[in-house]
């Protein structure tokens, strides 16, 4: 894809291009992209071979990919500038991480472009880079042409973006140009005549002594010196100091800039110095930029706390400190509890202005010398140099608690959280980094399991119960491999005519060692670890093996409830797999019903919604279970496709009198009949429970007084002895599996 340099000899003179990328389609696209404008252009899909065409020929600008098979662009960086080539070039690279930015820009590259880019982004800094090759160019014999043209040289010198000057040889200006009023705010009278350090930070006199004061000759120059100016803001510049990278050429010159040989007696010939010429770039807005990304790169941007980089750095300092002085650390590992709570029904931005100030509370509690940083997430890291005892760990613990646990202000939402805090002590849990931070991190998940909102010291023996959430993990996956397994069902009962209309599926685990697991033993664990998935699609397709089973049993008339994960949900090939899976068995979609809990309607209320209307066109209805814990919203109920509304068991349990007042109960109620929504009941444990419930208008119930959860092979004996029995014959109270 190289463009033929000849054409009658124009070529010679058009911008050669060198465009380096491995992906052959973006290579061709960005060549296509070039290709009608006035440009030689030349490709390389390799290292080695943007090597080869730099060695052969000049390029006025280079088009580099970073991440190639053979020779990284950085490396090809260090070539160009090892070698010297006369050639800007143009960073184009998918990488998100800042260090490859920082990595091109320390080496010269003229812009960094993220990958996807835009054209316009594209063709304007391709522009722009020759252009500034051209201006380059331009000046260059503009130089030359000043030997011999005074006013030429002061109009352009007077017309250029950095500041011009001249210093005799006792370091007095005598010219500087308009540049320095502008950007300086002293007037060329104001300078003329008065010494460099005039204008030069106290701090940085010394480095201009050495620049200005060192008598070179020939072409050696001080180039790319650093030094901060003054700025005379009483005549409108720039407030503070401006940064300014000088590049200084001591030469001997007179006034129109000749140079004046001098003979020795001896015959040899010597250059006299009159001074020095210098041009002075601000970079100012370089340099805060430069600071701002290094600052970035090891600060969290959202909280401006440090983030795990530089606490590690920290914590590192902090280790050798204490082992210089035999003091004692403390590593604190702290977790938010029911963040995701906030975060998922309130959203992220909710979620991101609670972790601010969370992050302001925890760093008010800290004491001089703390270092607090955000891990990531909800997660924050805390390490106490010089600790006198644990007791002073413990108190910091204590504070950090009592400051979450009052309530935040989310613009108008109220919302409480609290933490759960693990503590590690150098020397006594880890002389390392990694092994403090592990330790913290282990203390934090077993408070994490005694119930949360608390703090604990490690201890050796949390060791084994980690290995032990280990090997679960391991077990769980094993059990998905080898069947073990199990869907159990708990019918649901109308009372007003005595029959099962329909069942819930509740998963079982048959573990090898410690028998029959509820779903509340293991569900929770496996949403931790990214196990859902997985185990919602072994749910999918047993439970339509088990509604084949059911059917042929006479239970074609009834509905089976499954529970549907919130991380499932999100999955955007759910409802492909819902639909083939009952092609496939041939079951009615009528004869589904999917349960979800409120909160997923609430934090992402328009997908929510798309995905349950392609359930309710394929034919599937859709419940929302344990009504009334959640962040409820009357609005989304309307605008949702919902059929049935499940009572959570926590409100049933408290009705201990069939002619007592329970308003939370009637209010649901009464909001099923007037949206005209199904109402089932879960956790009807008693007589006087399911009494109050009837006479209030709910007829359809769940729970241990008419039935417990059982396998398939007890429900399809329910079935077979429920159709022996006449409507309204009394219901068998808690029937066994």
């Amino acid at each position: 894809m190289n463009d033929d340099p000849g054409r009658g000899g124009a070529a010679t003179c058009l911008p050669r291009l060198l465009l380096v990328d491995d992906e052959p389609r973006l290579l061709s696209s960005l060549y296509e992209l070039l290709r009608d404008r006035d440009f030689h252009l030349v490709t390389a899909a390799s290292g080695s071979e943007a090597l080869v065409h730099l060695d052969a020929m000049r390029f006025d600008l280079v088009l580099l990919d970073l991440r190639l098979p053979d020779i990284g662009g950085h490396e090809i960086m260090d070539v160009i500038n090892a070698r010297d080539y006369d050639c800007d070039v143009i960073v184009m690279s998918g990488e998100v991480g800042i260090d490859a930015a920082i990595g091109a820009l320390k080496r010269g590259a003229y812009d960094y472009l993220r990958k996807p880019y835009s054209r316009e982004e594209l063709l304007k800094t391709v522009d722009n880079a020759l252009q500034k090759r051209r201006l380059a160019g331009d000046n260059q014999r503009i130089a030359q042409r000043l030997e011999t043209s005074e006013k030429m040289y002061r109009y352009l010198v007077d017309s250029s973006p950095d500041i011009i000057y001249t210093l005799d040889h006792e370091g007095r200006f005598t010219f500087v140009n308009d540049r320095a009023y502008q950007l300086l705010g002293f007037t060329r009278e104001e300078l003329i005549g008065r010494h460099y350090s005039f204008v030069v930070h106290d701090e940085d006199l010394d480095r201009a002594r050495y620049v200005f004061n060192e008598r070179r000759v020939d072409e050696r120059a001080s180039r790319n010196v650093e030094l901060r100016l003054k700025c005379n803001t009483a005549h409108g510049a720039a407030n503070g100091e401006r940064t300014f990278n000088n590049t200084l050429m001591t030469i001997s010159l007179n006034a129109i800039g000749m140079h004046v040989p001098e003979n020795t007696p001896r015959g040899e010939r010597r250059r006299e110095f009159f001074g020095t010429y210098g041009v002075a770039r601000d970079i100012t807005d370089r340099k805060r930029a430069e600071e701002m990304i290094s600052y970035q790169a090891y600060h969290d941007i959202l909280t401006d706390l440090p983030n795990r980089m530089l606490f590690k750095d920290r914590l590192g300092l902090a280790v050798i400190q204490a082992k210089r002085k035999m003091t004692e650390l403390a590593v604190m590992f702290i977790d938010l509890d029911r963040f995701k709570l906030v975060n998922d029904t309130l959203g992220h931005v909710k979620g991101d202005e609670l972790l601010q100030q969370a992050a302001s509370r925890l760093k008010g509690c800290l004491r001089r010398g703390d270092t607090l940083a955000r891990q990531g997430g909800d997660e924050f890291t805390i390490v106490l140099p010089e600790l006198r005892d644990r007791d002073d760990a413990k108190s910091v613990a204590e504070k950090f608690i009592d400051a979450l646990q009052q309530p935040f202000d989310l613009d108008g939402h109220v919302v409480h959280i609290s933490a759960s805090i693990g503590i590690a002590v150098y020397p006594a849990d880890g002389e390392t980094i990694d092994e403090l931070l592990r330790h913290a991190d282990i203390a934090m998940y077993q408070v994490k399991a005694l119930g949360k909102n608390g703090h604990s010291f490690y201890h050796p023996s949390m060791l084994d119960m980690s290995h032990q959430k280990i090997a679960l993990e391991q077990a769980l996956r094993r059990a998905l491999e080898n069947g073990e397994l199990e869907m159990y069902y708990q019918p649901q009962v109308d009372l007003t005519t005595g029959r099962i209309v329909g069942a819930e599926g509740l998963m079982r685990w048959n573990h090898p060692e410690r028998g029959l697991l509820s779903a509340g033993e293991f569900l929770p664990f496996a949403e931790e670890n990214g196990l859902m998935l997985p185990l919602s699609d072994w749910m999918l397709g047993a439970l339509c093996r088990d509604l084949l089973a059911w059917n042929a049993a006479g239970g074609d008339s009834l509905r089976l409830s499954l529970n549907l994960s919130p991380q499932y949900l999100d999955r955007g090939d759910f409802f492909e797999k819902m639909r083939g899976t009952l092609a496939r068995n041939g079951i009615s979609p009528a004869q589904i019903e999917v349960e979800i809990t409120e909160n997923i309607c609430i934090r992402n209320p328009q997908y929510a919604i798309e995905q349950l209307n392609k359930l309710c066109q394929l034919g599937v209805s859709v419940a929302i279970d344990d009504f009334g814990t959640g962040y409820s919203s009357l609005a989304y109920l309307h605008r949702f496709p919902i059929h049935t509304i499940k009572v959570d068991q926590s409100f049933v349990k408290e009705i201990h009198d069939e002619d007592g007042h329970y308003p939370v109960i009637l209010a649901i109620i009464s909001i099923a009949r007037g949206l005209g929504l199904h109402l089932v009941a879960e956790g009807v444990e008693t007589a006087a429970q399911a009494r109050y419930l009837q006479a209030n208008g709910c007829t359809t119930m769940q729970g241990y007084l008419y039935y417990r959860p059982v396998s398939l092979a007890g429900f399809i004996g329910v079935l077979k002895q429920r159709q022996g029995l006449p409507e309204h014959e009394p219901l068998p109270l808690a029937l066994q599996d």
